[in-house]
């Protein structure tokens, strides 16, 4: 998932805003509700504290932070979401559908923001994108239409490719859809395909173990939070086993898999951030329009590609947004 990066500089200690942040004589309060491990370097929100300086907004001056991490169990989402709402928290950030789910329950009177949430309408999170009509708004994705953009993308990387394996987390309902999908894409390309589950670290190892007896030419992973943390071991265990990998993120191409094809996180990031803005100021979440991506990006692991004995076709490598060594 989701700009995760660390602040790699201190804040300025003076910043002169005007207008309605400094009007502010109490710092509002902001509940990060996130469901990724708290020892992830990626797991932070520094381009959402970046894209509140950018609007005026000095974190411990106009706002301050109120951080839950879930540690990759969606089980805990809700009782920390319940934490979040007896400290009255003027507003919440949640990052998944989970986390939306459980800010939504514990207080319907707070404020939402999201952040990758695939089908904000059908989990009842919004009446539509364009009115969401709840308290409730943010920045939603589009993982299932990517889907044929990655197979062209693993075609074009691996000639040839016939068999594909897709691992999920079956228990993200949303993947489900996702199953039907790669189901329907593989058939009209002619490619066999093995759907591998892992709901946990536990199950990676005998999921890689499958797609080798499968002799997968390659693998689609899918971001899931409860192994957003195991991103590396993904990535190590598709390098071992000779498959070449494709995710939804950069920081798994960072981690060491073979490509990515996703939406630019960390400007989504920013527009949760002009959405809190938004909300501060007085507009209710109901009539701020739900966005979607704007921008896709393409990244290429070139150390990996040559560890996998692949020649990077030059279409490829110009098409990359992001080429890691």
């Amino acid at each position: 998932m989701i700009a995760r990066r660390t602040l790699l500089a201190a804040l300025p200690l003076a910043f002169s805003v005007a207008g309605y942040a400094d009007a502010q004589p109490i710092p509002r309060r902001i509940g990060l509700l996130f469901p990724w491990k708290t020892s992830d370097p990626d797991a932070g929100y520094a381009t959402f504290v970046q894209g509140m300086l950018d609007l005026g907004y000095v974190e411990g001056k106009h706002y301050t932070l109120v951080v839950r991490m879930s540690e990759g169990k969606n089980e805990r989402l809700a009782p920390l979401a319940e934490e979040l709402a007896k400290l009255n928290v003027d507003l919440i950030f949640a990052a998944s559908t989970a986390a939306v789910a459980a800010a939504k329950a514990a207080s319907p009177r707070i404020p939402t923001v999201f952040f990758s949430v695939t089908d904000p309408v059908g989990a009842g999170f919004a009446d539509s994108l364009a009115r969401p009509g709840h308290n409730i708004t943010g920045v939603t994705n589009f993982t299932l239409e990517l889907h044929p953009k990655r197979l062209e993308l693993l075609q074009r990387m691996v000639p040839g490719m016939a068999r594909l394996a897709y691992l999920i987390n079956p228990k993200n309902r949303y993947f489900q859809m996702g199953v039907a999908n790669m189901k329907t894409l593989t058939q009209q390309a002619r490619v066999e395909l093995l759907i591998t589950n892992a709901e946990s670290a536990t199950e990676l190892e005998p999921a890689f173990t499958a797609m080798s007896a499968f002799r997968a030419d390659a693998v689609v992973v899918e971001n899931d939070p409860s192994l957003w943390g195991e991103r590396k071991r993904i990535a190590t265990l598709a390098l071992g086993a000779k498959i070449p990998s494709m995710f939804g993120s950069v920081e798994c191409v960072e981690a060491g898999g073979l490509m990515s094809y996703g939406s630019d996180e960390d400007a989504e990031m920013r527009q949760v951030a002009s959405y809190v803005d938004k909300i501060f100021r007085g507009v209710n979440p109901g009539e701020i329009p739900i966005q979607q991506p704007t921008k896709v990006e393409l990244a290429i692991n070139r150390k990996t590609a040559r560890l996998l004995g692949l020649t990077i076709p030059k279409l490829l490598t110009m098409q990359a947004q992001r080429l890691v060594d």
